[in-house]
């Protein structure tokens, strides 16, 4: 049975039947079949209260959905926003669901704070609906008390109370309340869920209470969006992206989660399983890149503090760790979730992530390269900031020639991987750069003798004659899709004959159509997890876009773009990977793909209006 055919006979949407709301410090997942089946409260890494997506009979979900039959779904979002309607055709009526989070705290009544509001409306004839609210907090673990009251009813478990206001009567069922309810056009009826407290002091739910909140929330998102300096070929969908990676920032401390998910699969069935909802400083500095390139300072700005926090609790020896809590602590020791099957049975269910121990070099490239885009495009950087960059450096001039676990986190020993030398050659530069522009004060010899010694080692040990590319790590024969971010990186020329090669190898031996295998992991270096399938990697397509782009190979890379972009789900959003027969695969949203969006866009759309790429 093909992947597609076994999605139509799951109990599991496919993953890309799903849109994103959110209100800055958490998100909830909603399919096209009007079922909330991810939700987390109060953050992002909270554990879940909906989350069917990873177990659809313990997990838990929010469902409204019509109750007659050949209804067909559709999503789109208020355009410019981050709030979603999910719209219900039958011959009998069309109805529409509303679903949204205010991301700013409270309106003029303080009655916004914290809550996720669906409504249900119908627009012509009329409709039946159901609506079932089914909580399984704390990842389906913690047991809970449903107590109906007039304006609705309350969740209680041990650790977290939600309450539930709506506007037609409730009943109790297995694990939670439902209800059944037909509208007529022009009629509609609203849903709730906040805090307990919060519920039982505002009482029964108006008509104009949701008209204002929907306003209101329109509102915020247009005049976030109006800052935005992208006016390209690809406006949609970069606007999109800028929403995706503005919904995934927790604005309490400007950090960005590397996708809002956890244990979604990199292969069904299989164990590449990992929990996405923490700040990866390679994820959040290239994001800071892209943010920047179209206008978002403020955003880069908040994002500069967090990463200034994390440069003034480096480890004992100087060092940095590669991944953080959103609030910035440091233990996210992993766990497995036994008693959850997983999204379409793939286990392990993981919380958490052990690869908060690994040594991976290739971070303090990304970081100093984002602190030199912001010293240079958005606000001077600090001294204090400085003295720890320079601790790092130091730390760096005397580690570079280690061994690591790599950008892709292989889990089956270290290697001396290309992409992290490359990237210790970046911090050496952008640090170098840092110091002539600001004259900030710095021992420079031992930095600028690592410079050229890392350039030239990845030179004579990173370039396989025979194979006339550079690889994935010293003395491999195995080509890598992050050696395509040489020229991005100011590494290497765009048109450089070593580039060239090793672009032209890269289409033949990892490319599929449009889409890109980060590597062959049947010939790779063991990622100790076995297996040697796995979907392409969405971001790796949009480098590709972006290589061909400063290559001067603007047509392929626009046709590969405009390919990539029927990839993207039925919002313009994208999970990890793509399976081979288009399905989305991995945790979703992915942070990095749609920054990869972002800059690929910008780059091609400069060069294809005559100008240069920065």
């Amino acid at each position: 049975m093909s992947s597609a055919a076994q999605a139509v006979a799951s109990p599991y949407l496919p993953i890309e039947h799903y849109g994103i709301i959110g209100d800055l410090q958490t998100v909830a997942l909603v399919g096209m079949n009007g079922s909330i089946d991810w939700y987390c409260y109060p953050r992002f890494d909270s554990p879940s209260v909906f989350g069917a997506l990873l177990d659809h009979e313990r997990g838990g979900h929010f469902r409204i959905a019509p109750l007659d039959l050949g209804t067909v779904p559709k999503q789109l979002y208020f355009p410019d926003t981050n709030v979603l309607i999910t719209r219900f055709l039958s011959p009998a009526g069309v109805g529409e669901l509303t679903d949204f989070m205010y991301p700013g705290g409270s309106n003029r009544h303080g009655q916004l704070q914290r809550c996720l509001i669906r409504r249900v409306q119908v627009v012509r004839g009329s409709m039946r609906f159901r609506v079932d609210c089914e909580p399984a907090f704390d990842y389906g673990r913690a047991t809970h008390e449903t107590v109906i009251r007039p304006e609705g009813v309350v969740f209680s478990s041990p650790d977290l109370q939600l309450a539930l206001r709506a506007n037609v009567p409730l009943e109790r069922n297995r694990r939670g309340v439902h209800a059944a309810f037909t509208l007529h056009a022009g009629e509609s009826t609203f849903f709730c869920l906040a805090p307990e407290a919060d519920c039982v002091v505002l009482g029964p739910l108006a008509a104009e209470e949701v008209d204002e909140a929907t306003q209101a929330t329109v509102q915020y998102w247009r005049r976030w969006l109006s800052h935005c300096t992208y006016h390209g070929r690809w406006r949609e969908m970069v606007y999109r992206s800028a929403l995706v990676l503005k919904l995934l920032t927790y604005q309490p401390t400007g950090a960005i989660v590397a996708a809002a998910t956890t244990s979604l699969p990199e292969t069904p069935g299989g164990s590449r399983n990992w929990d996405y909802r923490y700040t990866w400083i390679r994820d959040a500095a290239f994001t800071l890149y892209a943010l920047l390139r179209i206008g978002f300072t403020e955003e880069a700005g908040q994002f500069m503090d967090w990463l200034e926090a994390r440069c003034r609790e480096l480890d004992p020896d100087g060092s940095l760790q590669i991944v953080y809590g959103i609030d910035g602590r440091h233990d996210l020791r992993e766990e497995t979730l036994d008693h959850l099957e997983g999204y379409r049975g793939s286990r392990p269910v993981r919380i958490g992530n052990g690869a908060y121990r690994q040594l991976q070099l290739d971070i303090y490239g990304e970081l100093l390269d984002s602190v030199y885009l912001y010293n240079k495009h958005g606000a001077p950087i600090s001294y204090d900031l400085w003295a720890n960059v320079r601790r790092l450096m130091d730390w760096l001039v005397h580690n570079w020639e280690r061994a690591d676990e790599g950008i892709w986190e292989v889990r089956g020993g270290r290697h001396q991987f290309v992409y992290s030398k490359m990237m210790c050659w970046v911090a050496f530069d952008r640090a170098l750069r840092i110091t002539r522009q600001r004259g900030l004060p710095v021992h420079e010899e031992p930095w600028v003798e690592a410079h050229r010694a890392v350039y030239e080692q990845i030179i004579a040990k990173g370039w396989n004659p025979k194979r006339r590319a550079f690889v994935q790590y010293y003395g491999s024969d195995v080509l890598d899709a992050s050696n395509l971010l040489m020229p991005m990186v100011k590494f290497m020329g765009p048109t450089d004959p070593r580039f060239i090669s090793t672009l032209n190898q890269t289409m033949t031996e990892l490319v599929s159509d449009s889409l890109v295998y980060r590597y062959n992991p049947s010939a790779a270096a063991d990622d100790g997890l076995g297996g040697s399938e796995e979907g392409t990697f969405c971001m790796c397509t949009f480098w590709l876009v972006e290589a061909l782009t400063r290559a001067g190979r603007t047509e392929d890379a626009r046709l590969i773009m405009e390919k990539m972009f029927t990839y993207a789900n039925h919002l313009g959003l994208y999970a990890e990977e793509i399976g081979d027969s288009g399905e989305a695969l991995g945790n979703f949203p992915q942070a990095f793909t749609h920054l990869a969006l972002i800059s690929a866009a910008v780059n091609l759309d400069r060069t294809l209006g005559g100008r240069s790429t920065a």
